[in-house]
């Protein structure tokens, strides 16, 4: 497991994130705990959680999987680098959500007493708040950072522009900024190597990628025409509409059916290419991998191993270069 360093920052951590959004709904807590221990037993010291996972769930799951996450960190916080995010609803109120000064102070310290640790080390925004002034999330961030809740902070779910101008607005305030980006990336969704990784790069914020297995797209194990099968992320709760969206059309299946077959017959897997093509790109800091199953990371985790050709590369291209482009509304 490499390490690397995040954005401008000194701070260390390993080239693949944990994350943990299946945490309490689609997996329990006992194989949460075989996960984790999994991950750490590879060397991986970089856990991703959010106040609203786990993923698929309603207000009466908000932040079950932090719970989870803080009672396996138990005894062992100091080794890890652990992440977390707000903004997403956490309540049935008007204040409940979005990133006021008033919420992004509840949250954080809802978050640090269910992950049981007397600080957060990357402390994302969830997404951009179209209602909020970024210079009063930035002051609200700044607070918890002089009160030690927080050590860095980071954005996720955010378009260059908005990126840039919460740059310049901490540049000009004098407040904490943006070191790390969380935004999806994978073989089927390139779209922000247009102006969101370049810019992050060329500003010194890291790119903590996630999805980059498409949320199980890239497995191979989907075919055109069945219905999504209970279990996986395409049929799980409230997130089965989002992730249906985003990879469930026939013409991604195809490519990636015909990517799978072409990467078999040379003796590789599409999950061990797909998720080392990233970890590959230039803008890439690090990936966020999650498991339903302990076997399951363990076998993600067998990428690390493989050396990508140049016949590999070209198809991992051609399989973008080959699916219809998409309107923009079509992708959030």
């Amino acid at each position: 497991m490499h390490t690397v360093r995040l954005g401008r920052t000194g701070l260390k951590i390993s080239e693949i994130c944990l994350g943990t959004m299946t945490f309490g709904l689609q997996t329990d807590r006992e194989e949460a705990f075989g996960i984790m221990d999994v991950a750490a037993e590879a060397g991986i010291d970089f856990i991703d959680v959010a106040d609203v996972y786990p993923v698929g769930g309603t207000l009466e799951t908000v932040g079950r999987t932090e719970e989870i996450v803080g009672a396996w960190l138990a005894g062992k916080r100091d080794r890890f680098v652990v992440a977390t995010k707000a903004y997403n609803p956490m309540g049935p109120g008007p204040n409940d959500t979005g990133l006021s000064r008033r919420h992004v102070i509840a949250a954080c310290d809802a978050s640090l007493r269910r992950l049981q640790t007397d600080y957060i080390d990357l402390y994302y925004t969830h997404r951009w708040d179209a209602q909020t002034p970024i210079d009063e999330t930035l002051g609200a961030l700044d607070d918890l950072r002089r009160a030690g809740k927080i050590r860095y902070a980071g954005c996720s779910n955010i378009a260059a522009w908005q990126m840039m101008e919460a740059l310049w607005t901490a540049d000009r305030a004098g407040t904490v900024r943006y070191d790390a980006v969380q935004p999806r990336y994978n073989l089927l969704y390139r779209a922000i190597e247009n102006e969101l990784l370049p810019a992050a790069r060329e500003y010194g914020v890291g790119s903590v990628v996630f999805n980059p297995l498409a949320g199980g797209m890239l497995t191979g194990k989907y075919k055109r025409g069945e219905a999504p099968r209970q279990g996986t992320r395409f049929a799980l709760g409230t997130a089965a509409a989002l992730y249906q969206a985003r990879y469930w059309q026939d013409e991604q299946i195809d490519v990636v059916t015909r990517l799978a077959a072409d990467l078999a017959s040379r003796g590789k897997s599409i999950t061990h290419v797909a998720l080392k093509w990233v970890l590959e790109q230039p803008y890439v800091t690090a990936a966020i991998v999650g498991a339903s199953r302990a076997e399951q990371l363990r076998d993600s985790l067998r990428a690390l191993d493989l050396t990508l050709d140049e016949r590999d590369r070209r198809a991992c291209d051609d399989a973008w270069y080959a699916l219809p482009r998409r309107r923009p509304e079509d992708e959030r």
